[in-house]
């Protein structure tokens, strides 16, 4: 089998240079390469990153920044977001050894893969969670929930390297891959628009968590590419229908008041 390509690590939100080195290193204890930051607290690039890197340059030499999750996440099939703390959400939550071995799998499969972790004090958020495949937390004595950033990298990355080094088989997904992020969220925002626009987002200040929980029943459907497709099309054929109606009522108002005059 050729060389799988392993897991994106992405880091949201984090707030000091020297956890960015200290995971560089974990990362590439393991065999992982790939960065990515989403709004770091102090920008990017930071000298003091390097310096407790370790040597793991070609990581940090390698970091992308990116505004927001999405953006992060938007070229990738399946991410799971590392958190100790799953909130208002139904999504499936594993522990790290067994979202490894779906990340296996899929990568195994030809499928772009991450693993999303929050920053250092508020963790991540409910609406960027949504955008993942899951959620991975990792086992730890409820009597001292701390772990460092790094630390919850390196028990990742340590059960995705057992298995490349384990060499198991791999279980090819049966059927066409998932859709990448990018086409995901084109989807929600497209099915999300329209919904806003028949007044389905009532009261207004409900919209945000009902738009999260339209985005994790959604995502736990695993939409392929053609099926994407099909629901933007069903999307616009239902837009496209309420439009008619709405144009007749006009219509019909406007007769009616033009016999009234």
């Amino acid at each position: 089998m050729t060389e799988l390509t392993p897991p994106v690590v992405i880091l949201d939100k984090s707030q000091m240079a020297e956890n960015i080195g200290a995971v560089a290193r974990v990362m590439a204890n393991f065999g992982l390469s790939e960065l990515r930051l989403v709004t770091p607290r102090d920008g990017w690039p930071q000298e003091r990153a390097w310096a407790t890197a370790s040597g793991a340059d070609w990581v940090l030499e390698g970091v992308r920044v990116f505004d927001s999750v999405a953006e992060a996440v938007h070229d990738l099939n399946t991410v799971f977001a590392t958190t100790a703390r799953p909130r208002e959400t139904r999504q499936p939550v594993r522990t790290p050894r067994e979202s490894a071995r779906i990340l296996y799998d899929d990568t195994a499969s030809g499928l772009k893969t991450g693993l999303l972790f929050g920053g250092e004090r508020a963790g991540l958020e409910t609406t960027d969670i949504a955008l993942c495949a899951g959620i991975t937390t990792i086992p730890i004595d409820p009597k001292h929930h701390s772990l460092n950033l790094a630390q919850a990298v390196a028990i990742n990355a340590y059960e995705w390297r057992t298995l490349i080094l384990d060499a198991p088989p791999p279980r090819f997904r049966e059927g066409d891959p998932p859709a990448s992020n990018e086409l995901l969220v084109g989807m929600y925002e497209h099915f999300e628009a329209e919904l806003d626009a028949g007044g389905f987002f009532h009261p207004p200040e409900k919209k945000p968590s009902m738009s999260q929980n339209l985005r994790v029943m959604l995502g736990r459907a695993a939409f392929t590419e053609q099926e994407v497709a099909t629901m933007r099309g069903a999307i616009h054929a239902l837009a496209k229908g309420r439009g008619r109606v709405l144009a007749k009522l006009a219509e019909k108002r406007a007769a009616e008041a033009k016999k009234g005059e």
